[in-house]
């Protein structure tokens, strides 16, 4: 009954236009503010997974790094049991170091990051190669694949140059020496391939092979500054952290990709949570008009209302219909915002309608991922926001007096 007397006051002519024009208002607010949220929070969506796409290509899922210092050691047997691990497809031993490389005249501070032949089974740095080819060399020449930046910074062309590239590191152990060259190690790399993922990569990190750096920094043949694990297909990060965790010990640190990058993970989602709250708050303002709407349909219906009473409806009756009537306004704009911010989602998914100004991005339209559980949010904070904005002219019907000769 609740339900019949809500849609017919809503559905019913008013005596008062103005009261079928505000509550046509009201849904439409409702409607662009639904909408405006979906996309939003899609948008995020979308940049989010395209970040996390990027970085899964050069951080592994399953880091394994000292507890203390900057390098540990792990025995043959030790790599085997967590190569027998469940959950483990393959590891690639990763030395990394800060060091000075030299083409030519001037110096450039970089990362040189040693792996070994197992890095192309954890990371998916070879599918990202944009010149030249991915290839770290042997014993009998060492190679270097150079991030895109670094590749501009030097001045190196690895389709065609045969000139080295000189790399200077600090020697381990020395307190004194005569010359600022006695402090120092040094090589020569010979430049194979560039890869292009994130900035933050290609401008700084040079891959070559472990036993380049492993000479260079004088490590012992089980010393390595991390192991990177790849998991299997539909592993668990999180369990699998807890088995390497238990079997390895406490004096190695074991990180999940969200852990090796957990600054930048909780920016995206305090980012998108503030959106979300000023949005909300806009809602909010959208509505005093549903406020207003409703207030003007109590007095429009004081006449019904007052019979009600007489018949013996209760207070909480009364009240359950008003409130229904600000949970149509809320329902209907509610699922118009859902067709107009989906409708909009899909079109840009597959026609990119708006394109990122610039050449320098990865991809030339707004990324957007639609996700159920944002929906979900939305419709539950519109429909908190409607029986606020119900409660007053619905407690105002259900106490307030009325004498039916008055009406």
């Amino acid at each position: 009954m609740v339900w019949q007397f809500a849609s017919r006051y809503f559905r019913a002519k008013k005596s008062t236009n103005a009261i079928n024009i505000i509550a046509w208002v009201s849904v439409a607010a409702i409607a662009i503010g639904t909408g405006a949220l979906i996309v939003i929070l899609s948008v995020f969506n979308g940049f989010e997974g395209l970040v996390k796409s990027l970085y899964s290509s050069f951080y592994p899922a399953i880091k394994i790094v000292p507890a203390s210092g900057k390098t540990l050691l792990l025995t043959p047997a030790q790599l085997q049991a967590i190569g027998r691990t469940s959950g483990v497809a393959a590891y690639s031993e990763v030395v990394e170091e800060k060091a000075v490389l030299r083409y030519g005249d001037e110096p450039t501070i970089a990362v040189l990051k040693g792996v070994d032949s197992n890095y192309n089974r954890v990371t998916d740095v070879k599918g990202n190669i944009v010149r030249g080819r991915f290839d770290i060399g042997d014993d009998a020449a060492y190679r270097a694949v150079l991030g895109l930046e670094l590749e501009g910074a030097l001045g190196v062309d690895v389709e065609h140059s045969m000139v080295p590239v000189t790399v200077y590191v600090p020697r381990r152990n020395v307190n004194a020496f005569v010359t600022p060259e006695d402090a120092l190690n040094n090589g020569v790399l010979y430049p194979a391939g560039t890869f292009a993922i994130q900035q933050e990569f290609n401008s700084k990190y040079v891959i070559t092979h472990i036993n380049f750096l492993r000479s260079l920094l004088e490590l012992k043949p089980d010393e390595m500054s991390a192991l990177e694990v790849a998991a299997a297909p539909g592993v668990n990060q999180n369990e699998l952290k807890d088995r390497l965790q238990r079997q390895l010990g406490t004096s190695y640190k074991v990180q999940t990709r969200y852990e090796q990058n957990q600054s930048l993970y909780a920016i995206m989602q305090t980012e998108k949570w503030a959106v979300y709250v000023i949005l909300s708050f806009i809602m909010i303002i959208a509505a005093f008009n549903m406020i207003g709407s409703l207030y003007m349909l109590v007095i429009e219906k004081e006449k019904d209302i007052t019979i009600l009473k007489a018949m013996g409806a209760r207070k909480s009756l009364i009240m359950r219909i008003f409130l229904t009537e600000g949970l149509i306004i809320a329902g209907i704009g509610t699922l118009l915002g859902f067709v107009l911010g989906g409708g909009f989602c899909l079109i840009q998914q597959h026609f990119g309608i708006i394109r990122l100004e610039g050449t320098s991005f990865l991809v030339d339209a707004y990324p957007v991922s639609m996700h159920l559980a944002d929906f979900g949010l939305v419709l539950v904070t519109i429909l908190i926001i409607g029986l606020a904005a119900s409660w007053y002219p619905a407690r105002r019907a259900a106490v307030e007096a009325i004498s039916l000769k008055a009406t």
